[in-house]
């Protein structure tokens, strides 16, 4: 496997992965996608400003305001001023976990996994398979340094 390969997985994954969520209750405006990928680096970056979140992101700050106030809403983070600048706030994930946080985790992705394989035959061994990179491959801070 090379770069590309692991990269077009990685997509592929994403998509499996959107499409095993319940859809928000809400109809959310900002599309799942943003909202996973600003809450993913939340949780890596705890109080981080919005604009620090679209640098690492890569995504529009309009995207990343409506994410973090979607979030915000289903109580999965939490906002504070920044202590250096008050006009700032600073993001990250709330202590416990929100209803909709715990909705999300608690949806198996069997169904979404099978479409994807076109069938059960594999899906056990690719589920294996998906367990071992989650183990080994956690979220985690970047390393200083």
């Amino acid at each position: 496997m090379n770069g590309v390969e692991l990269f077009l997985l990685g997509r592929t994954l994403m998509k499996i992965g959107e499409e095993a969520m319940p859809a928000p209750r809400d109809g959310g405006a900002g599309g799942t996608r943003a909202v996973l990928i600003v809450l993913s680096d939340i949780v890596v970056h705890p109080d981080s400003a919005v604009g620090e979140i679209t640098e690492r992101t890569g995504l529009p700050q309009s995207q990343v305001s409506t994410a973090v106030a979607r979030l915000r809403e289903t109580g999965s983070v939490v906002t504070a001023p920044d202590p250096r600048d008050r006009r700032r706030s600073l993001v990250r994930a709330a202590e416990e976990p929100s209803e909709r946080v715990a909705e999300v985790r608690a949806t198996g992705i069997d169904a979404a996994l099978e479409r994807a394989l076109g069938g059960t035959e594999h899906a056990g061994e690719v589920t294996t398979a998906l367990e071992t990179l989650a183990r080994r491959l956690p979220p985690r801070r970047p390393r200083s340094g």
